[in-house]
């Protein structure tokens, strides 16, 4: 009956599509087939006996517990005009030049994913801050939302990234599952440093193929990309040198990213060690720039509860649906199609990507995360892929999820902040060249897979 394991499967996705509560589908939908699978005994009700501890191990993860801080760190950073300043400076910088606005965007975006890891936060800033600006400027329309909501999706591979906290959490499980299902018995696991080591490289690469996308723009269609007159550029300083602007903008948030991914790589903190660090350090860039308020400080406190509550019951109901899809054989099932697949380890890693790449379209990296990545990693890190390799590549996969129509968040949160003269099909035609970037990525990723293992390499040996 492992049948009924892919049926589960299809039927959480219908419910999801109808608007339900994630974790609340997930868990539901895991319990009534297992009451049906009891009914017609082809379940073991032994399998639910082990959620106790499942839920244990969660609560106990020390990992999971950079989770409120770095969105702790991020929502501050979101309140304490960090990146208005680091506008301001940037189109000191670039914005006489043809595309220069673009650029700074995304420089911006970059520097805004490094200190906060959110991708609603820097797409709603960027949205609020950069939109308004580039409209007024002449700059296409679809050119500038799909530049917003790809910068803003940039904060799911560059470090600090929840998203890849919560893999490094899932791969670890899965990478020991791998290895006991091999017959080997060792300690080692993947480590969130180990993710954010490799995600350095990609998340730079990425961030140049959207500059030289903006540059092509200005050299080949000028008039979609304009460029700002000097009196504009200037009177952004206020009385300031260009120097002043510049150096006062970007200093506090280049201090904070090395002070949390430098104790990170170089082994002087954990990811949860450097995600109260950088809580801290967020709290006292906010008291500098004066905007360590009574109603920011509970606005922040409220935001990081809720996303953090909604994380953890995600996986409460991941964890339950994961147990009883192990139940019904799913994963015996999948394994097996995996191993008769032509093309063996290519041609299983190519259709896990494709899956992944189709149900972003209707669901959220979470969501894929908890469900999805505990059922297929263990089949292919047992078939010889490298953990950090796979990591990376679903962390990218996942993030094309933030655009993709029509579900993509980064497009709900962009339409949820832009002007209602501006329409819905053009931020979904806007972030389509971004998408194919960022497949194009990953083909890059999958023929020099040195470029993501080569630093964790480095750093950790």
């Amino acid at each position: 009956m492992e049948y009924l394991a892919l049926v589960m499967f299809a039927v959480v996705c219908m419910v999801l599509l109808l608007g339900y509560p994630v974790a609340l589908s997930l868990a539901g939908t895991a319990l009534l087939f297992a009451g049906l699978g009891t009914s017609l005994e082809v379940f073991d009700p032994a399998f639910l006996g082990a959620l106790p501890s499942r839920l244990y191990g969660v609560i106990n993860n020390q990992t999971l517990l950079a989770v409120p801080l770095f969105v702790f760190m991020g929502s501050m950073l979101e309140r304490s005009k960090i990146a208005e300043n680091l506008l301001d400076a940037m189109t000191m910088l670039f914005g006489k030049y043809r595309g220069g606005l673009g650029i700074s965007v995304i420089l911006v975006g970059m520097l805004l994913a490094a200190s906060t890891g959110i991708v609603g936060a820097t797409v709603v800033t960027m949205g609020l801050l950069s939109l308004p600006t580039m409209l007024k400027r002449g700059y296409d329309v679809k050119f500038s939302t799909g530049i917003i909501c790809a910068t803003g999706t940039l904060g799911q591979i560059i470090p600090p990234s929840i998203a890849l906290v919560l893999l490094g959490d899932v791969l670890s499980s899965a990478y020991q599952k791998a290895q006991l299902d091999m017959g080997i018995f060792s300690p080692e696991t993947v480590s969130v440093g180990d993710l954010f080591a490799g995600a350095v490289i990609p998340g730079f690469i990425l961030v140049l193929l959207y500059m030289a996308y903006c540059i092509g723009l200005a050299v080949f269609k000028p008039q979609l990309v304009p460029s700002i007159k000097v009196a504009d550029v200037i009177s952004l300083a206020q009385g300031k040198t260009r120097l002043q602007v510049v150096f006062s903008a970007l200093i506090p948030p280049l201090l904070l990213m090395f002070a949390v991914l430098g104790s990170i790589l170089f082994g002087f903190a954990t990811p949860t060690e450097a995600a109260g660090v950088g809580a801290m350090g967020a709290t006292m860039l906010a008291l500098w720039q004066k905007q360590l308020t009574l109603t920011n400080l509970t606005a922040v406190m409220q935001n990081t509860l809720k996303i953090t509550s909604m994380v953890f019951l995600i996986l409460i109901g991941a964890s339950l649906f994961s147990l009883v899809f192990r139940g019904f054989g799913g994963e015996e099932l999948i394994q097996g199609f995996f191993v008769q697949m032509p093309g063996g380890l290519v041609g299983a890693t190519l259709i896990v990507m494709l899956v992944i790449f189709l149900l972003g379209f209707i669901l959220d990296f979470i969501e894929i995360t908890f469900v999805v990545v505990p059922i297929v990693a263990p089949i292919l890190l047992a078939m010889g892929l490298d953990p950090i390799w796979l990591g990376i590549m679903i962390a990218i996969n996942l993030q094309t999820s933030f655009l993709t129509p029509p579900f993509g968040f980064a497009l709900f949160y962009l339409r949820g902040v832009a002007d209602k003269a501006i329409r819905t099909a053009d931020i979904y035609r806007g972030v389509i060249p971004f998408i194919v970037i960022q497949l194009f990525l990953l083909l890059i990723l999958a023929l020099w897979p040195e470029l993501i293992t080569w630093l964790p390499d480095v750093i950790y040996g």
